[in-house]
This record gives structure tokens, C-alpha cells and sequence, in this order.
């Protein structure tokens, strides 16, 4: 008993510690590279939770068994040195996991808007972007568009890479702005009215949604979202194509 509570306190000031840091971590992951409705259609909650309860759990739980009021200074010095090691070693680890599945852009793929991870889009590709896409975002998921298709042979290669895993969006070489795609964008958009008719189940969510963009629902329109495992839809302005919004229900 005589040893265990000074372990518990060890073990209590380093793990607010952690939480500590934890917590910058998570401003980092939620509101930079996964704002919302990424953390959700991307996966970066779950990823972030896994990789930050390992590491928060495990850094005090060494703590506990190492400390011992008995050992001397510079011992006791050593301990937390290598602790201190391996848990920032853990932590650097896990956001670079988070990162590299980060969403980058949310690629309008003609009839649909796609979400674009890093991880997604081939390194080898990348030199044949236009320079503003040689170097994926880090504060957050860009809107984007895709060119037209310079001739049928193009388009044949693309669709057949795309058969084999390699989705349009993910191919830097047919990265456009946003803003050279809003007229495309307009023309595959359909009311928002047309959704809540569809879903009226949903209609309270729809509601909401549009009370926040703080427009009419007339003045609104939708476009189908593809996600990494799942289906959501983007609400758009409908005169300009700036997004405005997100509902979690599949429009397909």
C-alpha cells in the first residue's frame, strides 16, 4: 500500500498529461483535416479514437508499473525518459496514420460529388496535375472538378482503370477548380424539394438543414455523394453551385 498510491499519482499526473495532449491532437484531426461530415463519411473518428486510446491508456499504464518512490532520481529520470519516448513516438505515429487517410478534395465526377482521400490518389500521378494540385490540401477537403475527356481513347483508358479500383476523382490528370465545373454541376443538380418529396421520412432533417444554409428551399438543390463506405448528399446553392450543406441520406 505504501508504494501504491504514490503509483496512482504518478499514474493520474501522467495521464492528463496525455489527455492533454490528446485533446490538441483531436482540434488538429476534427477541425482541420476531418471537419465535419468527414469525420463521419471518412472514417477519421473511429482511426483517431483507436490510435489516441492505445496511446493514452498504455503511456500511464507503463507509468504505473515502472514507478517506484524507491528508485533514485536519476533512475526514476530514465524511466520517464524512455516512457516519454515511446508514447510521443505512438502519438507522431498515429496522426501520420490519421493523415495519410485524410480526405483532400470533394471531386465533382460529373453526375455525383466523390470524396477523395490522400491515400487514394497515386504518388506517380500527382507530376501530371496541374501545379495548383501537385500538393494535396492539409487544412481540410477542397472542392474540385474533373476536365472533360480529351478523346474517346482517353476516356476508354479511364473507365477501365476505373473498373480496376482507380476512380476518376483519384486521378490528378483530370483535376480542374471548382469554379470551371459549377455550370456542370448546375446541370446534374436537382431541386432540393425533389428530395424532401422523395424522403418524407426525412423531411425534418431536410428542414433543418435548410433552415441553416438560411435560404428558401426553393433556392436550393442537391447532388449525390459517394463517400469511402457509405452515401450522402451535398446541398448546393442553387444559382451559383456553392455548397452550402450535407445530409447523411443516400439520393442515388
Amino acid at each position: 500500500m505504501s508504494q501504491l498510491l504514490p503509483r496512482l499519482k504518478a499514474l493520474g499526473i501522467h495521464a492528463c498529461i496525455s489527455l492533454l495532449f490528446a485533446a490538441g491532437a483531436a482540434a488538429l484531426v476534427f477541425w482541420v483535416w476531418y471537419p465535419y461530415p468527414y469525420r463521419e463519411i471518412s472514417g477519421g473518428r473511429e482511426l483517431f479514437f483507436l490510435v489516441m486510446g492505445v496511446d493514452v491508456v498504455l503511456g500511464p499504464l507503463v507509468t504505473f508499473i515502472l514507478f517506484n518512490p524507491a528508485k533514485t532520481r536519476r533512475a526514476l529520470t530514465i524511466d520517464f525518459s524512455l516512457v516519454a519516448v515511446l508514447q510521443l513516438s505512438a502519438l507522431v505515429y498515429g496522426l501520420w496514420t490519421v493523415s495519410v487517410a485524410r480526405p483532400v478534395y470533394l471531386t465533382f465526377e460529373y453526375n455525383r460529388f466523390r470524396v477523395v482521400h490522400a491515400i487514394d490518389v497515386p504518388d506517380d500521378l500527382l507530376d501530371k496535375a496541374e501545379p495548383v494540385f501537385r500538393r494535396l490540401p492539409w487544412t481540410g477537403p477542397k472542392p474540385i472538378g474533373l476536365r472533360d475527356f480529351r478523346n474517346a481513347n482517353e476516356q476508354a483508358d479511364a473507365t477501365l482503370a476505373a473498373l480496376n479500383g482507380l476512380q476518376l476523382s483519384f486521378r490528378p490528370d483530370l483535376w480542374i477548380p471548382y469554379d470551371q465545373a459549377r455550370s456542370s454541376v448546375l446541370k446534374e443538380s436537382r431541386p432540393l424539394t425533389a428530395l424532401r418529396t422523395r424522403f418524407p421520412d426525412r423531411a425534418a432533417l431536410i428542414d433543418q438543414r435548410v433552415q441553416e444554409t438560411g435560404r428558401p428551399i426553393t433556392a436550393l438543390a442537391y447532388v449525390p455523394m459517394v463517400g469511402r463506405k457509405t452515401f450522402w448528399t451535398v446541398v448546393l446553392d442553387a444559382q451559383t453551385a456553392d455548397i452550402l450543406g450535407y445530409l447523411p441520406i443516400d439520393s442515388f
